[in-house]
């Protein structure tokens, strides 16, 4: 044990982020939002990750018919009109779009009010992979047909990395501090972890963190079927996504956001505001591998797994559930359960992990987003979605991927773990939050 300034007492741990019982360093989740293909509230959501139903099914948003792949998971009947003003919305691609609808949902949902006196104080930091594929397209379009100065005037600022972080920041008048991962498949956990960091070093009191994604498009799809990486099994959309099983194809495309109201316990108690859980522990790693290809030797996702641990304080068995990556390709479905094999050891077996994936889809750098909101759910609820279209097991895939049908238990700790192109890896830890006996370290469980 060490001391802090004020006699605060912290439980430290080897990397330095440790589990710490001076309120004003530790993290919670106050609210939620979600735009997903299950619904457009949390409420939608969860209803259907926790029945475990694919929201899977045919391509509308562009012509899929030249490619191998024709289905993805949609957010359906899309009025962003619900969320914003119809001028705004016009210059704010489908990805921003979403992200301002979550964030507007998260807000509401934590009961704090936004006002000239504390804007300074909320920040906003988001994850994406591709930012806005369509629209990039769609200027592509007029670039060959009519020329570059027919395109929108807007291009630039409609598809910058950036901009779903800048537009939640604009129309909701938050004024802290504001970033933007871009670490693939990684980035929205990244956005989370890192918006905990903001908030432990006293740089903000609250933050907006999560990610977004709006992706599919002609464009999007060339590139991924390009890449042998998605699922040709058009035939059965709802039983396309199959993570772990034996006769997996590929992954799926999804779509969506979901931000999460990161706030300062102390603040968090003040205001009496409503407690989801508690966010323990964060960890990253770099494969420095191949821009694809994870790690055979699962070197780096395992230490992003067990940086999480030790910054939590925790050892293996305590992790009641993880909500996995689960991809549903060759590749990183047998990587990931070797990562866990090899932090784990013989614990592998006895903890339950689920792709949600499995559910709605790749939401690329959005897809950590949703699943922390699972995950969230899941210690709140006990629930354990399944992996469905599980059937045949993988003899190197031979964990509890909790097949075809919800669990329950008593999940007090959950981890979140995700997986980016380039070797970004990330894993997050979520604490139940049991009302103030958190006066004590979960490593004292």
């Amino acid at each position: 044990m060490s001391s802090e300034p004020g006699g605060a007492a912290t439980a430290t741990a080897g990397n330095g982020w440790a589990w710490e019982r001076d309120a004003r360093r530790r993290v919670v989740v106050t609210g939620l939002g979600v735009i997903s293909p299950h619904g457009q509230s949390v409420a939608a959501f969860w209803a259907g990750v926790s029945r475990g139903q694919s929201a899977v099914g045919p391509i509308t948003l562009c012509d899929a018919s030249p490619y191998p792949t024709r289905i993805a998971a949609e957010v359906r009947d899309w009025q962003p009109t619900r969320w914003i003003d119809s001028r705004e919305a016009r210059r704010m691609s489908r990805t921003s779009q979403f992200a301002v609808a979550a964030a507007r949902q998260a807000l509401d949902s934590s009961g704090l009010q936004v006002t000239d006196s504390n804007s300074e104080e909320i920040g906003v930091v988001m994850g994406t992979g591709t930012s806005a594929f369509p629209e990039i397209e769609a200027g592509a379009r007029v670039l060959v047909a009519k020329g570059g100065m027919r395109m929108n005037p807007l291009f630039a600022p409609i598809v910058l990395a950036n901009m779903a972080a800048a537009q939640v920041s604009i129309q909701h008048g938050l004024r802290g501090y504001n970033n933007t991962m871009i670490t693939a498949c990684a980035a929205s956990s990244q956005a989370i972890g890192e918006a905990a960091e903001v908030i432990r070093r006293g740089s903000a009191t609250v933050m907006l963190a999560g990610g977004s994604e709006a992706a599919i498009s002609a464009f999007g799809l060339a590139a991924f079927c390009l890449l042998r990486a998605m699922s040709r099994n058009n035939a059965d959309p709802p039983g396309a996504c199959r993570p772990y099983d034996k006769h997996r194809d590929g992954m799926v495309p999804g779509e969506g956001a979901a931000l999460l109201v990161l706030e300062r316990l102390d603040h968090a108690l003040e205001r009496q505001a409503t407690i989801y859980a508690e966010l323990v522990g964060y960890g990253v790693s770099a494969d420095a591998f191949h821009v694809v290809a994870p790690d055979p030797t699962v070197r780096g996702a395992a230490k992003a797994i067990r940086r999480a641990l030790d910054a939590a304080g925790l050892e293996p068995r305590q992790v009641d559930y993880i909500n996995a990556h689960g991809t549903a390709t060759d590749l990183n479905d047998p990587m990931e359960t070797a990562a866990v094999k090899r932090v784990f050891g013989d614990h592998a077996y006895g903890v339950p992990l689920s792709s949600n994936k499995s559910l709605f889809g790749h939401l690329l750098g959005g897809c950590g987003a949703l699943e922390n909101v699972a995950a969230v759910m899941s210690a709140r609820t006990g629930i354990m979605p399944p992996t469905i279209n599980y059937e045949t097991p993988d003899p190197a895939c031979d964990l509890d991927y909790v097949p075809n049908t919800a669990r329950t238990g008593d999940l007090r700790i959950v981890m979140k773990n995700n997986f980016g192109f380039g070797g970004h890896n990330v894993s997050l830890i979520w604490r139940r939050w049991d009302a103030p006996d958190a006066a004590g370290p979960v490593a004292g469980r």
